[in-house]
């Protein structure tokens, strides 16, 4: 039975490094504020690095994101359908295109900004010599001060695979049928629902919880073995 771990930043080995990354993507969609169940919010994990809006002659309104009213949302959603593969979800907070941004100090070959995940380009090329599959760097656009900086690439990690419905507390009310808004507190023991996990990938994040990361076990082990520091594992049962 294939084996999956929750994948989280190692803190310890950020602060050894000493460097951070502060960055946004070059668009993204605006937080909603729902008229159905009143509630102002905005989705984290939802980031999409591969997509360019260049060419979309209303990219500039996707660039400022306060909330908006629901109707505002998903005719700025619907801009973005047709950049996007059919059936991908786009909730409100959904981001595009490259990291534009800054990076300071000693950076690992693992960097963490918030949920996003980077890797040196060097390190992403070992894990790919391992067969890790479905590892997609995207390139990032980082001011450095250094002057031989590293290249970074952002890993497009998709919403794909859920939690078992039984694992999520019985009184959490259900999605929005509006906005699509689900008040699902990360449960306290997780457990993946098998029949929804991907298999042609080794890193992906949670469908109905996207700020969690979720590595097969190839990709841990590819990892401890070539020792790229910056990362945890918590092995989490599926069923």
């Amino acid at each position: 039975m294939s084996r999956f771990y929750w994948v989280t930043e190692d803190r310890a080995a950020t602060a050894r490094h000493g460097g951070y990354v502060d960055a946004r993507h070059t668009w993204g969609l605006p937080g909603v504020r729902c008229h159905v169940c009143g509630a102002t919010w905005s989705a984290v994990g939802h980031d999409f690095p591969s997509v360019d809006l260049s060419g979309l002659p209303e990219s500039r309104e996707l660039v400022t994101l306060r909330p908006e009213p629901f109707a505002e949302f998903v005719r700025r959603r619907e801009l973005v359908r047709p950049y996007m593969p059919a059936g991908v979800a786009l909730p409100p907070g959904t981001d595009f295109g490259p990291l534009i941004g800054r990076a300071v100090g000693g950076l690992g070959p693992v960097v963490w900004s918030g949920t996003r995940m980077l890797l040196r380009h060097d390190a992403l090329e070992r894990l790919h010599a391992e067969g890790v599959f479905g590892l997609m760097g995207c390139p990032t656009s980082l001011r450095f001060r250094q002057k031989d900086p590293p290249e970074l690439m952002e890993l497009q990690l998709e919403p794909l695979g859920r939690f078992r419905p039984d694992c999520i507390p019985a009184d959490v009310p259900p999605p929005c049928p509006t906005c699509g808004r689900f008040g699902l507190s990360r449960p306290e023991a997780p457990i993946l629902d098998a029949a929804t996990l991907p298999t042609e990938v080794d890193l992906f994040r949670v469908g109905n919880f996207a700020t969690m990361v979720i590595g097969t076990e190839r990709f841990r082990d590819s990892v401890l073995r070539l020792e790229l520091d910056g990362l945890t594992f918590r092995e989490l049962p599926s069923l």
